[in-house]
């Protein structure tokens, strides 16, 4: 038996950081939303049961984000870019990556009724949409189907790290402000 002496801070600390790890490591339930780590960038996805999750993509049929970074013929940000929404087995778009609930917004907005969600979800199954990194991307999709209201805290955080360089420095300011939210993550990693 191993005995382990903590003083009030510590434990509230402790009881704070298994809340955290429990909540991220939860079993989805419909309505939630899925964040899929990536290696520089994290995909969306909001569960809707059986195992299921729908999420934009875009029309290469790579996880939205994916193609700019890879540099494929899909621009950063291209007002005529397209993606399309998919309804897919969630360990199949995880791959060998990792996921976990991440309702991260509930604390700033009321979430959207589950039927609500799962319905408006279903509807836009197989449907192109505008697709833009820096406007429109899978975070803005899940949230808007979430909670009524389309943000991506990967662009948010972009824009806080860069300042106004992405705001006064149109293509090639968003450009250095995602490329220095990559960097950053990339060095998290190692």
């Amino acid at each position: 038996v191993i005995i382990i002496e903590l003083n009030c801070q510590q434990f509230t600390q402790c009881l704070l950081c298994l809340f955290a790890y429990l909540q991220d490591h939860a079993q989805p339930k419909p309505g939630d939303l899925i964040e899929i780590s990536r290696e520089t960038f994290y995909h969306w996805a909001i569960y809707v049961g059986d195992g299921y999750v729908i999420h934009l993509t875009t029309l290469d049929g790579l996880p939205s984000s994916h193609s700019s970074l890879a540099g494929s013929s899909s621009t950063v940000s291209d007002s005529n870019q397209r993606g399309i929404v998919k309804k897919e087995i969630l360990l199949d778009v995880v791959g060998t990556s990792t996921f976990c609930v991440k309702n991260h917004l509930d604390n700033m907005h009321k979430p959207r009724s589950v039927s609500t969600i799962l319905s408006d979800a279903e509807s836009r199954v197989g449907k192109t949409v505008p697709y833009d990194v820096f406007q429109y991307n899978c975070e803005h999709f899940v949230t808007e189907l979430r909670y009524d209201k389309p943000e991506s805290r990967q662009v948010q955080q972009a824009a806080e790290v860069v300042g106004p360089a992405m705001f006064g420095g149109g293509l090639l300011g968003a450009i250095a402000a995602f490329a220095s939210v990559i960097v950053m993550r990339l060095l998290r990693i190692s």
